[in-house]
């Protein structure tokens, strides 16, 4: 993985193989950030004007490589765009996404000076952790080598106060969001559920977690109907995986249930196949709580946390469930499966019950729900609904303030009554398609006891980038929502 330090030094004389500097558009054409101010004398004030010449106007995330010629110890100047100067303070996400495009473009390079505008501990960290996800790459199964192993080293130049704190926070952050990646880049032959709840142990240990597994003989043992339906279909058998982490400081316990379907064919209510080849990613919620609880205890936040990842592999066979059949869940409640496609919430149900029993002060569930998701927000902005207007507004806020894209989401009372079943507690799917994300959220909330705050996060969209890179995420898996769950964490062990 990519390593991170502060570095003091000026811009001109630190050795390296990269040199990042922000640059700006203004009438005159483009001119340095702060950070980088005595770069343009030492290239003899030709900065400007090559970068003119290359057609760089210093527009958000538009980049420029410019050759140094000896002029500097660094071999080559990577020119980032930040926009227009801000009068009062830079966006953190600009800078995110201005640190991620460059390093993203320097694959290969062994080390990289990052001389962007860092004059606070705050602006240092964004600039640290937009370089460290910039510079992701998923090799595990390429063998020949084509030139896309990250940058090893990255240096942030800044004298700011705090600053080492906050890069050290960006680097610990951005370890859980790789490994998140990592694990929805996998492909479904090689993270099947038990082998996810292996990682999660060897993982959790290492941090510290206690790490307790339930297998499907446990699971039906104890009433985990929603799990075990789900994953009864799979030559691979389903689990549910409790990560735990408490500090003597700690006043509140916070707790996270992520669903972790580690691959969706819809089960015999058949995806059609251009909806199924990224489903590897339907184990992202469980990959985001995994890799929060791994973030908070590397911290050391003052607050206790728990996890839990509800396992299951969706496929069809003469054993999985059937639209129709009725599950009795770990809640007490039945469900009527009337598409087995509508998965995830099955498993989440017994997740949420499951966590409602460690008497925490709120619930997130972070999820890959639903498709209507993407058809309302797109592909970059999670739904976050709760049954709690102030805990909906708070997530959205957290959410935004760590650069992840959340647009709070309202539970119409109205949708309840198409959920009724004529022969359970309540069915997994409105028949009604309009509002399936709303829908979702209230089926979900028919779960939580009274008294309990719970948030839930669906990420469909945001959770694997189907496009192009952008900013500092890669294509492919995102580890989104990982940033968010660990800024919930820090805001209630600050409170």
């Amino acid at each position: 993985m990519t390593t991170v330090r502060v570095n003091a030094s000026d811009t001109v004389s630190i050795e390296t193989g990269a040199l990042v500097v922000g640059i700006h558009t203004s009438p005159e054409g483009p001119r340095t950030a702060p950070g980088a101010d005595d770069l343009d004398q030492a290239l003899n004030g030709k900065l400007a004007e090559s970068l003119t010449a290359v057609g760089f106007t210093g527009k958000a995330e538009e980049i420029a490589k410019i050759p140094t010629f000896g002029a500097l110890p660094a071999p080559v100047v990577v020119a980032v765009g930040l926009g227009d100067s801000p009068e009062d303070g830079y966006d953190l996400e600009t800078l995110r996404r201005a640190a991620g495009v460059a390093i993203r473009s320097l694959a290969g390079t062994a080390s990289a000076v990052i001389a962007l505008p860092a004059t606070t501990a705050e602006e240092a960290g964004a600039v640290a952790i937009g370089g460290l996800l910039g510079a992701y790459g998923f090799t595990r199964y390429r063998t020949n080598g084509d030139g896309r192993q990250p940058v090893g080293e990255l240096v942030v130049l800044s004298r700011a106060p705090g600053a080492e704190e906050a890069v050290q926070r960006a680097a610990t952050v951005a370890e859980s969001v790789t490994l998140v990646r990592d694990l929805v880049n996998t492909p479904p032959s090689d993270l099947w559920p038990a082998r996810f709840a292996e990682i999660a142990q060897e993982a959790g240990g290492e941090a510290g977690l206690s790490v307790e597994v339930l297998d499907e003989v446990e699971l039906k043992e104890r009433g985990f109907g929603g799990i075990v339906g789900v994953g009864q279909g799979s030559a691979n058998p389903p689990r549910l995986v409790r990560l735990a982490y408490s500090h003597p400081g700690a006043a509140r316990t916070i707790a996270f249930v992520g669903k972790g379907i580690t691959f969706d064919s819809g089960g015999l209510s058949l995806k059609p196949a251009a909806s199924m080849d990224w489903m590897k990613s339907d184990m992202g919620g469980a990959g985001a709580v995994l890799g929060a609880l791994l973030g908070v205890a590397r911290l050391g936040l003052a607050v206790n946390a728990v996890g839990y990842l509800c396992l299951a592999e969706n496929m069809p066979s003469g054993t999985a469930q059937r639209p129709s059949d009725v599950l009795h869940t770990y809640s007490g409640k039945t469900v009527e499966v009337l598409d087995t496609d509508a998965e995830g919430r099955l498993v989440l149900i017994d997740g949420i019950a499951r966590a409602a029993e460690d008497d925490p002060d709120l619930i997130v569930d972070v999820a890959t729900l639903t498709g209507a998701q993407i058809v309302a927000l797109g592909w970059r902005t999670a739904g976050v609904m709760a049954n709690d207007d102030a805990l909906r507004e708070e997530v959205v806020e957290i959410a935004r303030g760590e650069g992840e894209g959340a647009w709070g989401m309202p539970l119409p009372e109205e949708l309840r009554k198409g959920l009724d079943s004529p022969v359970a507690d309540i069915a997994n799917l409105n028949p009604e398609r309009w509002g399936s994300m709303l829908a979702a959220g209230i089926f979900l909330r028919e779960f939580v006891p009274d008294g309990i705050r719970w948030a839930h996060v669906d990420m469909a969209g945001p959770g694997f980038n189907k496009g192009e890179p952008h900013g500092y995420t890669p294509k492919g898996g995102t580890g989104a929502i990982t940033r968010t769950l660990i800024g919930i964490a820090e805001r209630y062990a600050d409170n």
